[in-house]
């Protein structure tokens, strides 16, 4: 299945087999969790570069969330609070000319301590499209760019 003409915009509400998409694209983020996790199993995390821009993010990341502690548990509901994505947004859009698929879904590990798992993964789709009574909204949980931002610091 394509997803249109590369650098196309996708708009959801157009979209057909929306499901079927959101399926391909948790397939895709299983992968990438895979691959990255045969790395780590072979290479400490401090000696990876995953962009070209790794110290750039890294930067970037520390003066907007200098809270951020890379040793403890992500506090997924913090991340997923208003205030949250609204801060996490403004991030990733630094991103959007930067880094391919800088908004694509990802699996984040909510603790550098342990694998990936049910309850050590904090897991997205990209923007989910979610019916709410009259509306719909769009959520998301772990993005590309916070997989980044997150695995560069740790």
């Amino acid at each position: 299945m394509s997803l249109g003409p590369a650098g196309a915009s996708l708009d959801p509400e157009q979209a057909e087999n929306f499901e079927d998409m959101e399926k391909q694209f948790a397939v895709k983020a299983v992968q990438h969790m895979s691959t990255y996790w045969a790395i780590l199993e072979k290479v400490r995390g401090s000696k990876l570069r995953l962009t070209k821009i790794d110290d750039e993010i890294y930067e970037h990341f520390r003066k907007e969330f200098p809270e951020f502690d890379p040793g403890e548990t992500i506090d997924e509901d913090k991340m997923k609070s208003k205030e949250g994505k609204e801060k996490w947004r403004n991030f990733m859009m630094a991103y959007e000319k930067k880094v391919d698929d800088y908004n694509f879904g990802t699996m984040l590990r909510a603790n550098p301590k342990f694998e990936y798992g049910e309850k050590e993964t904090i897991f997205g789709t990209g923007y989910l499209r979610e019916r709410c009574g009259d509306h719909t909204e769009y959520n998301f949980a772990a993005m590309r760019m916070q997989f980044y931002a997150v695995e560069i610091a740790r």
